[in-house]
Order: structure tokens, then C-alpha cells, then sequence
């Protein structure tokens, strides 16, 4: 039975395998972006107000004010970081798939189609590292 947990890849491969490379640096990214903007829902500090990037659609839907959401959010994103650092596979897709939903939302909102074509390639650099993480890197001395 397979694990659903990827180790670091060792150092070596890291210093002579492209793929292990980019694995390495896809999780760490994948892993560092979703935490980092997940508390920011709490803290504020890259931007002041989360809530207008909530469409009323959603907002209506979603129990509580669009700050509650916010901080819904915020957890969720904490979460699918986390994810990425244990399971990279499978937190690559739940990553993509919150891009997705975040895309969507950014185009019912209106007027931030710019951040939704850049959430379209984190969510194409997300499926890349749930592929990637898929294929263990092997070498000489396996």
C-alpha cells in the first residue's frame, strides 16, 4: 500500500535532477503561498479589505458576514498548505481546485480579471506539482 505522504527528496537529487528541482520548489511555494495568504485573512496586511474580493453571490450563500467568510477562507488556505507540505499529490489538486473556485469568484465579482488569469497559472503550477509529486525520483543507487 502506498503512502499518501511524499518525503523531501534527498539532496542529492535535488542538486542533479531538474525534476526534483522543481518538485522541491513548486512544493515550497505551493506550501508558503496558501499559509501566508490564509493568515493574512486574519492580519491584513497585503491588502485591507479581503470582503471585496467575495462575490455577493457567494456572500449570500455563506453563513455569517463576508468577514466570517474571510476567516473561513483563511483556515481552508492555512489547511491546503499544510496539505502541500505532507502530500503534495493530493495537496496540489486541493490547491487547484480552491484556484478554481477563487477564479470563479474573481470573475462573478467583476473587474479583477487581471488576478484571475494569474490564479490560472497557480492553478496550472499546482496540477504540475501534484504530477510531479506523483513520480518518485529515483537514482543510480536504488
Amino acid at each position: 500500500m502506498t503512502s499518501i505522504t511524499t518525503p523531501l527528496p534527498r539532496a542529492a537529487d535535488v542538486r542533479h535532477d531538474p525534476v526534483a528541482q522543481a518538485t522541491l520548489l513548486l512544493r515550497i511555494g505551493f506550501t508558503v503561498a496558501p499559509i501566508l495568504f490564509g493568515l493574512d485573512k486574519f492580519a491584513n496586511v497585503l491588502t485591507d479589505d479581503w470582503t471585496r474580493y467575495l462575490a455577493p453571490a457567494f456572500n449570500d450563500i455563506i453563513p455569517g458576514s463576508a468577514e466570517d467568510a474571510m476567516y473561513l477562507v483563511g483556515v481552508i488556505e492555512i489547511l491546503a498548505g499544510l496539505i502541500v507540505a505532507v502530500a503534495p499529490r493530493i495537496g496540489g489538486l486541493i490547491v487547484a481546485g480552491w484556484l478554481a473556485g477563487i477564479i470563479v469568484n474573481l470573475l462573478i465579482v467583476g473587474g479583477y480579471g487581471d488576478i484571475a488569469l494569474r490564479d490560472f497559472g497557480l492553478l496550472l503550477g499546482a496540477l504540475t506539482l501534484a504530477r510531479l509529486a506523483g513520480n518518485r525520483v529515483s537514482s543510480p543507487d536504488d
